[in-house]
């Protein structure tokens, strides 16, 4: 394994559809590939380490998204593919498990994924996009809850060098990741039946205008889910913090419940609620042997964990549903 191979994605685009967006999202992916990491050739060299183990199962539709067969813990293959895999660390999203090799991420993924499933539309043959999608964990589970296309974007190669590594074992086909930002989907696809954005929001220098290409990427009546950061409030009630939040430096707006309600209704939206507001905690976020660097329990003020060190609100997220008229 060498370069990443978008060809599957394409015949997939094709099959779901959608393959007349082809030329312009091969465009943008090749574009996004000339501006080398310094990190890619260790992550390509590591891709190219993974060891050949044949997979007898794959479970994309457990907590745990899962791939491999019976080998013992101390056979070398086994003890090669940690040692690749910790190559291409941080690993900030999961939980994975390959050939037994568990990966035990920053984020419990599984938790805020088990948050948000109950309350959205069936996948089942659905045409999914997740903006922002990290390193692929909910696209696939998203594929593993019936998905006809899961189309991930985000312009990490570390997170596409994962995902692939991920996919070396799982051998799916409905589940893609490309390395591009949002500035780079063609405006007014119009096209899927599903739209993911979470832990991306907040990120955002315009929220309105996120908002709006957001509803444009749906197609008529299509299902956006949107998870964000939140405060305590009424609908004028947001959060602009002067410097950092949570030891992040590029947290522009957080609105409470009622405002993020009131900005989806005003930027078209239909039908906006809120299904689940949770706070973060240490259990879901945490250094791991994965991620061995500062964690959440870093952001928190020492002596009060309701504040982050900066003194702000600690912080709670929010999952919102909204439909596109």
């Amino acid at each position: 394994m060498s370069e990443f191979d978008f060809d599957p994605f394409y015949q997939a685009l094709n099959r779901a559809g959608l393959g007349n967006w082809q030329a312009q999202l091969s465009a943008e992916i090749e574009r996004a590939l000339t501006k080398r990491d310094g990190n890619l050739p260790a992550w390509l060299a590591a891709l190219a380490a993974l060891p050949e183990i044949s997979c007898d199962y794959c479970s994309l539709d457990k907590p745990e998204v899962t791939a491999g067969t019976v080998l013992p813990a101390d056979a070398k293959p086994v003890s090669q593919l940690k040692e690749t895999l910790m190559q291409l660390s941080p690993w900030r999203k999961g939980p994975f498990n390959l050939h037994g090799i568990k990966i035990d991420s920053e984020w419990r993924s599984d938790l805020k994924w088990a948050r948000v499933a109950p309350h959205i539309a069936d996948l089942k043959g659905r045409r999914v996009l997740d903006v922002g999608c990290g390193n692929g964990y909910y696209l696939l589970r998203m594929a593993g809850a019936g998905a006809s296309i899961a189309v991930g974007i985000d312009p990490s190669l570390l997170f596409l060098a994962q995902f692939t590594a991920i996919n070396h074992y799982c051998r799916q086909n409905t589940a893609f990741m490309l390395p591009i930002g949002f500035e780079q989907m063609p405006e007014e696809m119009q096209c899927f039946d599903t739209v993911f954005s979470m832990g991306v929001f907040y990120h955002r220098r315009s929220p309105f205008d996120f908002l709006k290409s957001l509803r444009l990427l749906l197609r008529k009546n299509g299902e956006l889910i949107l998870e964000t950061l939140v405060i305590e409030g009424d609908q004028n009630s947001v959060l602009v913090p002067p410097d950092r939040y949570a030891r992040m430096n590029n947290v522009w707006f957080i609105p409470s419940v009622q405002a993020m309600l009131a900005w989806l209704n005003k930027a078209g939206f239909a039908n906006a609620k809120a299904v689940d507001v949770c706070k973060t905690t240490v259990e879901e976020q945490r250094r791991t042997e994965w991620m061995p660097g500062e964690s959440f329990a870093a952001c928190l003020d020492p002596v009060c964990s309701d504040l982050t060190i900066e003194g702000h609100p600690a912080p709670v997220r929010a999952v919102f549903i909204a439909e596109r008229p």
